[in-house]
């Protein structure tokens, strides 16, 4: 009896043993990071990144997800930004510092993290998945500061022409700007989308008409890159767009779940 009733405590203190053992290393497995961004349901990502705030160029990279990390579609080919670089723009991002703030007519591109919106351009149909806007002679993107309309790509029929009367956006600036065949085909990166007053307005990704001439604010490649880009991005996938400089990237690596 002595030894059955020594036997059954040494198998509980073993069971015990055992059992605080195995709590303990499952406590020691690490948890899989959450993403928890705004962002987190996006697929598809369109990345430029520059080497510093002035920085008038850079490189466009392009990556999907499954319920994985992010994967790269295509090697970096280059782009053109704003003449004066970057600047933090309104996104999906948290407010941001330690660099300049987007301002309407800076000539900065808009940094951050963006929805991609609508493709648009001069033929009447394009091969895209996104919402397609076949522009007209009287479209126009409105960035004067203060109106009701400011930031949104109008039609003038619809909308008075005294309401785009200040306007420098006209989309058919094949008809409007002797030629000029930039916007034949792009689409809008969403930056300031509820139109915070002189947060800046009409930011693009749209074509160069010479490799690496900068822009007002937008970002600029060739018509064979965007092509690329209109026919593999999905609205389902939700697209986003990201703008950072170098250094900027590094830092929020990590907490941006970027890849």
């Amino acid at each position: 009896m002595v030894n059955a009733s020594l036997r059954s405590a040494l198998r509980s203190v073993s069971c015990l043993v055992l059992a605080a053992t195995f709590a303990g290393c499952v406590r020691q497995v690490p948890e899989a990071p959450v993403n928890t961004t705004p962002w987190q349901d996006a697929h598809q990502l369109v990345l430029v990144t520059i080497d510093d705030w002035d920085t008038d160029h850079g490189d466009l990279r392009t990556y999907e997800r499954g319920d994985g990390a992010w994967e790269e579609v295509s090697e970096g080919v280059p782009v053109s930004i704003g003449r004066s670089g970057a600047a933090w723009g309104e996104g999906l991002q948290p407010t941001q510092t330690g660099g300049p703030v987007k301002k309407e007519g800076d000539g900065r591109s808009a940094a951050g993290v963006f929805s991609i919106g609508q493709a648009f351009g001069y033929a009447a149909r394009s091969t895209t998945a996104l919402p397609y806007r076949a522009l007209q002679e009287s479209d126009y993107c409105v960035d004067v500061d203060g109106s009701p309309l400011y930031n949104r790509i109008v039609d003038a029929r619809e909308v008075g022409q005294q309401a785009v009367v200040d306007s420098t956006e006209p989309m058919r600036r094949d008809l409007h700007a002797d030629g000029d065949m930039r916007y034949e085909l792009g689409f809008v990166i969403e930056q300031n989308p509820n139109g915070k007053r002189g947060a800046g307005s009409c930011i693009f990704a749209h074509l160069w008409q010479m490799p690496m001439e900068t822009t007002a604010g937008c970002t600029a490649m060739d018509e064979v890159e965007m092509q690329m880009l209109l026919t593999w991005l999905k609205p389902e996938e939700n697209p986003i767009f990201i703008l950072l400089p170098q250094k900027e990237y590094v830092r929020l690596r990590k907490d941006w779940a970027l890849p």
